[in-house]
């Protein structure tokens, strides 16, 4: 098949085996029929495509707005000596925004007495959650006392790390193998062996790294030929600007241009546009100074959390309250399935005032951690 110029609903390379590698979901979840039919149309997103004749200039001017928009200029933090805790220049602007957007932390009594004979479910993202967002995505080492309270955490409450990241990156900064882990925004999804209620459901069972036996899902993975064909298209555009970098998240690729001088961010916008072209399968998102080339696909970080939540038993249930902490656009799919028919708490990490579907927020990786020590304390 032509990966390239395929303009028909993606068809199951190996039907039995995707069908295989359910965790007990209900077939109403998933992103493909759980007979290996092709795709619904429904669910594969219609993505608009710039249409011929539209001057440079004005596409130029549209890539840098969106490229802004999406990696907004923080304000500088400082400390406060009397309290040696982080403070914004904008201060009261920030102390507005957290009339709508409460601390976690400040109104953490109010938040356990909601979870007061429930079972809490923890979904985190890592980047700018977990470890600080930092120049070199490859050093964005998490602590050892962050791995430590999230090791404790997952001692009481199921707990997963959702990440634009590949699985097997983010695995390697947390190695910590009691977690779940979903990779490239859902779409790679490595947990526990579970007892599975559905007899007519299997899972695929594999071995990691560390001999441990999981179960796999992976919506996408005919995409991964024309995944690994971006990367490599990319990669060469995008040699000689200076600071650019790209990832590949397996399911994803992801271009950051933190490094790069913002006169470069248009050419970076066009090349990567230039190249999706020969691709309608694949669709750009944008992140904190980073583009996404993802599948064309109905899958998000919302339904990771969905499907989590079913995989574990705790779907559709009234005592089960489920919590995710994240920092970046892509967590409000999941924010937005917390927040409808008050499903769960959803938590901003962020330092600067900005409109979210989450709940409460938290400053930053430092306020993560020491909301996490809180629920141990708490549960215990």
């Amino acid at each position: 098949m032509d990966l390239k110029s395929s303009h028909t609903s993606p068809v199951l390379a190996d039907p039995a085996i995707m069908n295989d590698s359910m965790l007990g979901i209900h077939p109403g979840l998933l992103p493909y029929s759980p007979t290996g039919a092709a795709f619904s149309p429904a669910l594969f997103l219609t993505i608009p495509r710039r249409k011929p004749g539209i001057l440079d200039d004005v596409r130029s001017s549209a890539w840098l707005d969106a490229m802004k928009s999406s990696s907004p200029t923080h304000n500088k933090i400082t400390k406060d000596s009397s309290t040696d805790q982080p403070s914004n220049d904008n201060d009261d602007a920030y102390c507005n925004w957290m009339l709508k957007y409460p601390s976690a932390l400040a109104s953490f009594e109010q938040i356990t007495n909601c979870a007061k004979r429930k079972r809490l479910a923890l979904f985190l993202d890592y980047d700018g959650c977990l470890s600080p967002i930092v120049d070199n995505p490859d050093l964005a080492f998490m602590s050892n006392s962050m791995r430590g309270a999230v090791r404790n955490a997952a001692k009481y409450f199921p707990t997963a790390i959702i990440s634009g990241r590949s699985r097997d990156k983010v695995f390697q900064f947390v190695g910590l193998t009691e977690l779940y882990y979903a990779g490239s925004h859902g779409m790679d999804i490595m947990g526990p062996v579970q007892p599975i209620s559905n007899d007519q459901t299997k899972s695929i069972r594999s071995i990691d790294k560390q001999g441990k036996e999981v179960n796999l899902f992976q919506p996408a993975s005919e995409f991964l030929p024309m995944i690994n064909e971006v990367f490599k298209s990319l990669v060469e555009i995008t040699k000689d600007i200076i600071g650019a970098k790209v990832e590949n998240n397996k399911f994803c690729v992801s271009v950051h241009y933190r490094n790069v001088e913002e006169k470069s961010w248009t050419t970076i916008g066009q090349s990567v546009e230039e190249i999706l072209k020969d691709y309608p399968r694949l669709r750009l998102t944008h992140g904190r100074k980073v583009l996404e080339i993802r599948p064309v696909l109905d899958w998000d970080k919302g339904k990771a959390v969905e499907f989590l939540l079913e995989s574990l038993g705790l779907s559709n249930c009234n005592n089960v309250l489920p919590i995710y902490v994240g920092d970046d656009r892509t967590d409000e799919d999941a924010f937005k399935v917390l927040k409808e028919g008050n499903r769960g708490y959803g938590i901003l990490v962020s330092s600067v005032p900005k409109e979210s579907n989450a709940s409460y927020s938290l400053r930053d990786p430092s306020e993560v951690m020491e909301f996490l020590k809180c629920l141990v304390r708490w549960k215990k």
